[in-house]
């Protein structure tokens, strides 16, 4: 699926937001990361998530 190549900021999580929509832990979330299930960008010392990633991890569509 192709992005336009300016998203929308509501589009774009911070690892605190993606926490609170996901409803679970930080450990967990970069657990989720690391394994791959959920793609997430750093950027400095944090990350980003796209809600879009997120919806289809919750949706069971994750691409791992």
């Amino acid at each position: 699926m192709e992005r336009d190549k300016f998203m929308e900021t509501k589009d774009v999580m911070k690892t605190s937001e993606a926490i609170i929509y996901l409803r679970t832990t930080k450990t967990t979330l970069f657990r989720l990361v690391k394994d791959g299930r959920i793609k997430a960008n750093r950027l400095g010392r944090d990350y980003r998530f796209l809600k879009e990633e997120l919806d289809n991890f919750l949706r069971g569509e994750s691409e791992n």
